[in-house]
This record gives structure tokens, sequence and C-alpha cells, in this order.
């Protein structure tokens, strides 16, 4: 009986310490990472797109929900801590860089039907103003999105994660997710909405950002 209680506390005693290490290694890995959006830089960001995703998610026919992404986007963020209300960001997508995971049905969405991206290459957000404070890490901007060369209002939500000096980089990086909705018919992309394929898209944003030099 004393040899399993031997055993079991060396086991807890193991595992004590490698939690420690762990959290020890995430603060040498991330000096100075801070949490709380009053402790971050403020300043030009640029994105890095090496961690910087865009996935868009539409009902389809009420079997599922279809998710895409699109693969090529640059950012710019200009972010004030003490002022939140200060802080802008914009954001443009080359919509040929649109992914489905399946190559000839992407062809298809870029065509006329869809985002016509011979036409209209790019889309674009910008932040107009702010709206409110979610809670001490998120917030709501309003913002205009153009998309086929129609321009209308969006509310993004923006849920700040924290920010510190990245090791591999060894630039300081905010990082953020965020999420808005809205109808794609409103900028004419409203191919089969009458069929059952959904009106409401929703964009989800993950993405990090570097400080400017």
């Amino acid at each position: 009986m004393f040899s399993n209680f031997i055993v079991k506390y060396r086991r807890f005693s193991l595992l004590l310490a490698c939690s420690v290490l762990l959290v020890s290694c995430d603060r040498i890995l991330t000096p100075g990472f801070e949490t709380s959006v009053q402790d971050l830089r403020g300043g030009a960001y640029t994105l890095d797109k090496a961690h910087a995703t865009i996935n868009w998610k539409v009902n389809h026919l009420g079997f599922s929900t279809y998710v895409g992404r699109f693969n090529d986007f640059d950012a710019s963020l200009d972010f004030d801590p003490e002022n939140i209300e200060a802080s802008s960001l914009e954001v443009i997508i080359n919509t040929a860089s649109l992914d489905v995971n399946n190559e000839a049905f992407a062809e298809d969405l870029r065509g006329d039907d869809w985002f016509n991206v011979a036409q209209f290459p790019q889309a674009v957000f910008r932040t107009t103003s702010f709206v409110e404070a979610v809670d001490e890490d998120t917030f709501i901007f309003e913002g205009d999105l153009t998309l086929l060369d129609t321009t209308a209002p969006v509310q993004l939500t923006v849920n700040f994660n924290g920010g510190g000096r990245n090791f591999l980089t060894r630039s300081y990086t905010l990082g953020f997710s965020a999420t808005t909705s809205f109808q794609r018919s409103v900028f004419g992309l409203d191919n089969l909405v009458a069929f059952g394929v959904g009106d409401n898209i929703d964009l989800e944003v993950h993405v990090e950002f570097m400080e400017s030099e």
C-alpha cells in the first residue's frame, strides 16, 4: 500500500512540475503577454498574414451550414487602448481567393452569378464608428462593407485575446477574433436565395497584427 502511495505521489509531483514548466515556457515564449485591453500597446499595426483567417458560413437548403473562406486578404489596424472609440480597422479581401475545398465549385462562385470577381475583384470593410463595449475585452464597431460595388453598413463584434512580443517574429503582436452577419442580397449577391440557399452570411475573423515599425 505504501509503495502505491509513493508511486501516486511521484506521478502527482511530476504532473505539477510539468504544469509549472508549461506556464513558465508560455511566459518565456510570449514575454510581457497581457490580456487586459488597457495594458496593450497602442499604435499602427499590420496584418500577420501567416496567422490570419476569414471564414464565411451560409445555410444550405436547411440541410447544413456551408463553410468557405478567403485565402488572400490584407488589413491594417490603428489601435488606441486608452480610447477604444478612436481605434479603426480596414480589411481588403481579394474575392478570387475564395476557397470551398472544391475548385470546380469555387470557380462557379467566382463567376457572374455570384461574386463576379472579374468585375469586382475586392471586398472592403472599414470601421466608421464605435457602438458599445460588451465587456472589458469585447467591443462592437459600425462599419461599411463594400461588395459587388455596393456599400452598406454592418456591425463588427471584436474580442481581443491579448498582446505581447512574439518570439518567432520578434514583433509585438495583438490577437483578436471578430464576427459579423449580413444579408448577401443587400449587396446584389442574391443568386438562389429564393430556392433555399441562405441569405444570411456569417463571417468569422481570426487574426494577429504586428506592430508597425
